[in-house]
């Protein structure tokens, strides 16, 4: 492995670290920098912590080290001098000893992806506006880094037709230090791009709070939908207020009707209604059936969308609808075997088959014939705790729910109970009891 001099941080990020034994310990997320600081009349550098007026915007931050995201979602600091090694597949440390401290952005520092990427600026030679599309990190011959390059590309103000990129010296382009007047979001779109939802919304909770609502308004429905779900409810709501309400329609139609549901329920009652209003009604009534279910029932946190089937449907069309890449794992354990219909609440409720066992029937079989009912399902009104009871003495990854008709109306899934049995605010990385600074 071989060491750039030169590495452009939008490349650098998603990168494998690696300690000296070879182990994955995270992924690089960021770089931080630090503006240089003006000399004061005596000779003397000014402490790193200076109002934004006394940095010299001519001269090239120093990197001070990159932002890895580690297991359970937590970001800690890496300094610039713990690496040894950077190729294009992985970034290589010199030590296993991390301090795990969960990361905190000092007074004066710079988050180079989150802070620069898209930022409007404006060419220094020809004075014509541009956005900045990467930033280059250089080392110099005493190993220290800064950012010395800037890739921009010039706009046009034409729809038709691409501005041409510019690579500049850090002196070269005005704009670059403090508050941006403007800032796109394309770039960082296209970093965050592969992540899964849950990274995407932990990278979310990092962004200060325009920046946060910038970036979820510019993702697609169906992925703000998915991020949504891995949000604290206090993000959910935020972001959610701050769309236009056709908008935030939308979005609740592409979640999950329990994931929805949880979310309305944060809100005031006329926003409920304004918002199930604006929905498509199919899509609005198995939200609005799952808030009439009291908190903490299996009614309140049952999904209503399992994969229900008839007696009569075959092994082979069980085991196409259980292999349906948008399901979940535990949504794809087992399908339920009703009477039509077949979208709930049901006919009557007569069984369910889990997947292993569709695995070893012959694929003509019909699904009445190989249905295990020797378990009784849930009631909508069963306690938490009493769900959780049954599914751990049955070891089952999901339960039916089933109403007073005999209707199936939903399945308990372990995802569900596991969000609700963790503390209130699980999700939340500045929870109480975890550090938020680094050394």
């Amino acid at each position: 492995m071989t060491t750039a001099t030169r590495v452009y941080v939008a490349r650098l990020a998603g990168l494998a670290v690696f300690d000296p034994n070879g182990d994955q310990v995270g992924r690089i997320r960021d770089a931080v920098a630090r503006p240089v600081t003006v000399v004061d009349p005596a000779g003397a550098l000014l402490a790193d912590r200076v109002p934004a007026g006394l940095v010299d915007p001519s001269r090239p931050p120093r990197v001070v080290g990159v932002i890895a995201e580690m297991p359970m979602r937590r970001r800690i600091f890496l300094p610039i001098g713990r690496i040894v090694a950077i190729d294009a597949d992985a970034v290589v440390l010199n030590t296993g000893t991390l301090n795990l401290r969960r990361f905190g952005k000092r007074p004066g520092e710079l988050l180079v992806l989150e802070e620069l990427l898209d930022r409007r600026v404006t060419i220094a030679a020809s004075g014509r506006p541009a956005n900045v599309v990467d930033v280059a990190m250089e080392s110099d011959r005493t190993g220290d880094w800064h950012l010395a390059r800037v890739a921009v590309r010039e706009q046009t103000g034409r729809l038709s037709r691409r501005g041409h990129l510019h690579e500049l010296d850090w002196s070269e382009v005005d704009g670059l230090v403090g508050q941006p007047e403007s800032q796109g979001t394309a770039g960082l779109l296209a970093v965050l791009d592969k992540m899964r939802p849950a990274d995407l919304a932990n990278v979310l909770q990092d962004l200060t709070g325009n920046r946060r609502l910038e970036i979820a308004a510019a993702l697609d429905d169906e992925r703000l939908a998915d991020v949504l779900e891995e949000l604290p409810e206090d993000d959910q709501v935020e972001i959610i207020a701050a769309l236009d309400r056709e908008r935030a329609a939308d979005i609740l139609e592409e979640m999950d009707p329990d994931d929805a549901a949880d979310l309305l329920a944060e809100l005031t009652q006329p926003e409920q209604e304004a918002l199930l209003d604006l929905m498509e009604p199919h899509e609005a009534k198995p939200v609005r059936q799952l808030l009439n279910y009291r908190p903490g029932t299996a009614g309140a946190i049952m999904t209503s969308e399992p994969i229900i089937l008839t007696p009569d449907a075959t092994v082979a069309e069980a085991l196409a609808r259980v292999r349906e890449p948008q399901l979940s794992p535990a949504i794809a354990a087992q399908v339920f075997v009703t009477r039509a219909p077949m979208a709930t609440p049901t006919g009557r409720y007569l069984g369910m088959v889990h997947f292993q066992k569709l695995l070893r029937e012959p694929p003509a079989e019909l699904l009445g014939g190989v249905v295990d009912n020797d378990i009784d399902p849930l009631g909508p009104d069963t306690p938490l705790p009493e769900v959780t009871r049954r599914m751990a003495t049955y070891d089952l990854v999901a339960m039916p729910v089933v109403d007073a008709r005999d209707r199936l109306v939903g399945a308990v899934t372990v995802d569900d109970v596991l969000d609700h049995l963790l503390p209130p605010h699980w999700r939340d990385r500045d929870a109480p009891g975890v550090g938020v600074t680094h050394g």
